[in-house]
């Protein structure tokens, strides 16, 4: 790598040109209309692509042709295969007494009941924790059924807390003698519109039937439960295959005189498959679209190539992120910064790095710029993203924009989750953002893996 230009000990730490051209990217985010369109045909004309689905099939074909009408470069698609599991049916009803529906959605690997469903007595628990802790044979030929709440927070938090009981509830059940298992939905909205989810990130199936509950559906099960005991039909159709084709996507804006090395923008293109993708994760590919065209509409390219990688299958265990790994493995060290857009389209209200120590004074350089846009200056422990979490374990530097994520949580995973719910304005402040530290990273030649000690800016190993 070159060596970088020396930190200005006057000022600005950025060159001017630089500076201004980061501005000015910044500017004209604000009246992008390549990455809201991206996202609007995307969810439109493919609508929901779950995982190893010929939907998502679709849509690699349909990026594959958008990104080359944009004008984007070595464009492709790089195969791999999947487990696969979809839905065919689910019901679930109250039976006896007090018999009504009740709102439900399969998990991700959920098993099939048994044909014509299967009914049992519902034991009530209020976390994973509890359920693990409830004696061995306890649940034998029941229902377990876990109503945990989770909590809105900006920075997602809540969620790592709440998502435990949708991997953990079906194998805690089995193994205390259970038929089936039933979640509060793992989300922050009171509808009647359940949350679904893969359960185990190998794409395996489960150990039992499993579905989440909405949560006026949850409500209404425990203040059944509190009257007396409850009994449940449940009716859960699936189908599933050891492997199915899935594939990343991937377009460039080539760089110049430092082309061979990469600035890898990312989301990731497949959705679940009960609303149309748009929050998780359309926004996410209109957005580093939308910031990657941006460059390229300038003068003059920057000097390291920016990359666009539309990851396919995350949702069902990552499948995508750790396929580029090893496709690139050999190259990883030419891979000088890597960011995923999977939060929805929120504004970006915090900017995070994970730099080498030597490397500080560049993030503060890049967070700097990014105030200009109202986002604060945050901490260099950014973990990146789902897909590219990879990458960082690998050594390859990230930064998190974090977006603000309080209603995130209500359309994610859900039927809601479609394009009405984006709000232009923050979305666009997304790609001002994605646009302004993809160019500096790009263009100023930076070492992000720098050591404290280290005189020169040459690459980890």
């Amino acid at each position: 790598m070159m060596t970088a230009p020396a930190l200005a000990e006057t000022g600005s730490a950025l060159p001017q040109d630089v500076s201004e051209t980061a501005e000015a990217l910044m500017d004209a985010a604000a009246s992008d209309t390549v990455g809201l369109q991206f996202v609007e045909d995307l969810t439109t004309e493919i609508g929901p692509r779950l995982a190893g689905s010929p939907a998502e099939a679709r849509a690699r074909t349909w990026a594959v042709n958008e990104l080359k009408q944009l004008g984007f470069q070595n464009v492709h698609v790089e195969d791999f295969s999947i487990p696969y599991w979809t839905r065919t049916h689910e019901i679930a009803e109250v039976v006896g007494p007090n018999a009504q529906p009740l709102v439900i959605t399969a998990l991700g690997g959920s098993k099939a009941t048994p044909q014509g469903g299967l009914e049992a007595e519902i034991v009530r628990f209020e976390s994973l924790s509890d359920l693990q802790a409830a004696p061995a044979g306890s649940l034998n030929g029941k229902i377990a059924y876990i109503d945990e709440l989770m909590y809105k927070t900006q920075d997602g938090s809540g969620y790592g807390l709440a998502v435990r009981k949708r991997s953990g509830c079906a194998k805690a059940a089995a193994e205390k003698g259970a038929v089936a298992c039933l979640i509060r939905s793992v989300g922050t909205q009171s509808h009647r519109i359940p949350h679904t989810g893969i359960m185990s990130r190998d794409g395996a199936l489960g150990a039992l039937p499993a579905a989440a509950l909405s949560a006026p559906d949850a409500d209404q099960l425990s203040r059944l439960l509190e009257r007396g005991d409850v009994r449940v039909k449940l009716d859960i159709g699936v189908q599933s295959a050891e492997a199915a084709p899935s594939g990343n996507v991937i377009g460039e804006i080539e760089g110049t005189d430092l082309k061979d090395e990469i600035v890898l923008i990312g989301c990731h293109l497949d959705s679940w498959d009960l609303g149309t993708g748009a929050i998780d994760d359309g926004a996410g590919c209109g957005i580093v679209v939308g910031a990657a065209k941006l460059i390229d509409a300038l003068p003059a390219k920057p000097r390291r190539t920016i990359r666009v990688v539309l990851y396919g299958s995350e949702e069902v265990g990552l499948f995508g992120g750790d396929a580029y790994a090893r496709q690139h493995g050999d190259d990883l060290d030419k891979h000088v910064l890597a960011a995923e857009s999977d939060f929805g389209a929120g504004r970006v209200w915090q900017f995070q790095t994970r730099f080498g120590e030597g490397a500080k004074p560049y993030g503060d350089a890049i967070k700097a710029m990014l105030t200009k846009v109202g986002v604060a200056e945050g901490n260099n422990e950014a973990g990146g993203g789902p897909d590219v979490g990879v990458l960082r374990r690998a050594g390859v530097p990230v930064v998190t924009p974090s977006q603000d994520g309080r209603d995130y949580f209500d359309y994610h995973h859900t039927p809601d989750d479609t394009f009405d719910k984006i709000n232009p304005e923050e979305f666009r402040q997304n790609i001002a953002v994605y646009a302004a530290f993809s160019y500096i990273a790009a263009e100023t030649g930076w070492d992000f893996r720098k050591a404290a000690d280290a005189e020169s800016t040459q690459g980890a190993d």
